[in-house]
């Protein structure tokens, strides 16, 4: 699913496929936080319904005022108490598949918006 085919100095989502994400040029096929001026490649999250705060810590590290939760190509919900703990921190916590999260991650950059993703890549674990 193509997303924008606009060029930008900010990190933009270009594409998202199933087992992938385009930003500006680049393919990657691995789980990422994505900000405006920054990709963090190495986030090595458990299965979204494991998630735990400190899984998200690299992505609250970056001061966003929301982290968009991707979670793979379908929505899987992590522990309920995430979202209040993430919030505990000045931080709202959206969730919701990769490709809405991508889509939203766009739509809050162009906002000029202080928002960061942190993107399963690839399909859903069971």
């Amino acid at each position: 699913m193509k997303l924008t085919l606009e060029t930008s100095d900010v990190n933009l989502i270009r594409a998202w496929e199933p087992d992938a994400v385009c930003i500006g040029e680049e393919w990657l096929r691995q789980h990422l936080i994505v900000a405006a001026e920054r990709i963090i490649l190495d986030w090595q999250p458990p299965s979204p319904g494991l998630l735990k705060l400190a899984d998200l810590e690299t992505a609250i590290s970056l001061e966003p005022e929301i982290i968009l939760l991707g979670t793979g190509a379908e929505l899987t919900t992590p522990d309920v108490a995430l979202m209040s703990q993430v919030a505990a921190s000045g931080i709202g916590l959206e969730i919701m598949d990769t490709p809405a999260a991508c889509r939203t991650y766009n739509v809050l950059t162009h906002e000029s918006r202080r928002v960061v993703a942190a993107l399963f890549v690839g399909p859903s674990p069971p």
